[in-house]
C-alpha cells in the first residue's frame, strides 16, 4: 500500500526536545502506514515516546523531521487553517482522561467537532444524538459531564471522535482510567463501531487485551517502531 493510498502515514519521523544542554530525541525514523477499516495498537513503555507520536501523527505537534500525511495530503505543505481543517474532517480523537466541557451536555459535547466544521446546529444536534445513542446514551443526552459515570464519560468522548465519521481515530490510552469490566466494554464498542463504519484506529494502551484485539501490534522502543517486542 502505498502513503498516498493510507487513510494515515509517516515517513521517518523525528521528534527531538532540547532540555538545557540534554538533546532527547524522543521519535528516531518512525515510518507507519495505516489502511482503511485496520485497527493498529502502539505499545512500549512509559515515557517511550508513544504519546508524542500520536500527537505529531494527528498534527497536534510538529515533527523535528520526517513527514506526515493525511489522505495523502502532506501536513507540512499546509498552514495552520489547512491544517485544523483537515483534522476535523478526518480525524478523531480519544484520551485517556474524555476531556468533555463541563459547562455542556452530552449531546453539546458529542456535536462540537460538527459545529466547529461549521455544519449547521439542527443536523449537528441530530447527528449527535444519533451518535449517542450508537454508544448506549440516548438517555443521557442533556446530562453535562459531572452527571455521568467515569464510563459514560468515556463513551461519550468515543461518540464525540467517531461524529463526523473520521477516517482514523487516534486513541491514547483511551481505557486507561476505568475499571477492568468498564474498559471492555469501551473497547468492544470501539471495535464494532470500527466494523461498522469502516473508521481506522490508532491506539496507544498498556492495556493487552486491547492491543491484541487490534489487526497489527506495533512496539515503541528506544525511538524505534517495530512489530516485534524489544528490538
Amino acid at each position: 500500500m502505498s502513503d498516498q493510498a493510507a487513510v494515515i502515514a509517516c515517513r521517518d519521523l523525528t521528534r527531538t526536545f532540547i532540555d538545557g544542554r540534554l538533546t532527547v530525541k524522543v521519535l528516531d525514523g518512525v515510518t507507519l502506514s495505516v489502511a482503511r477499516g485496520e485497527r493498529v495498537a502502539i505499545v512500549g513503555s512509559s515515557g517511550s515516546g508513544k504519546s508524542t507520536l500520536l500527537h505529531c501523527l494527528g498534527g497536534l505537534d510538529k515533527a523535528t523531521s520526517g513527514e506526515v500525511l493525511i489522505d495523502g495530503q502532506n501536513l507540512a505543505s499546509l498552514n495552520e487553517k489547512a491544517r485544523g481543517t483537515l483534522r476535523n474532517q478526518a480525524l478523531g480523537f480519544v484520551y485517556q482522561f474524555h476531556h468533555l466541557l463541563p459547562e455542556f451536555t452530552a449531546l453539546e459535547n458529542v456535536a462540537m467537532p460538527l459545529l466547529i466544521g461549521n455544519s449547521p446546529v439542527s443536523d449537528a444536534r441530530q447527528r449527535a444524538a444519533e451518535m449517542l445513542s450508537r454508544v448506549g446514551l440516548e438517555h443521557r443526552v442533556g446530562h453535562k459531564p459531572g452527571e455521568l459515570s467515569g464510563g459514560e464519560r468515556q463513551r461519550a468522548a468515543v461518540a464525540r471522535a467517531l461524529v463526523n465519521h473520521p477516517r482514523c481515530v487516534l486513541a491514547d490510552e483511551p481505557t486507561g482510567n476505568l475499571d477492568q469490566k468498564t474498559a471492555r466494554q469501551v473497547y468492544e464498542l470501539m471495535l464494532e463501531l470500527n466494523r461498522d463504519l469502516q473508521t481506522s484506529f490508532i491506539v496507544v494502551t498498556h492495556d493487552m487485551g486491547l492491543a491484541e484485539s487490534m489487526d497489527r501490534v506495533l512496539y515503541l522502543s528506544d525511538g524505534l517502531l517495530s512489530d516485534q517486542a524489544g528490538t
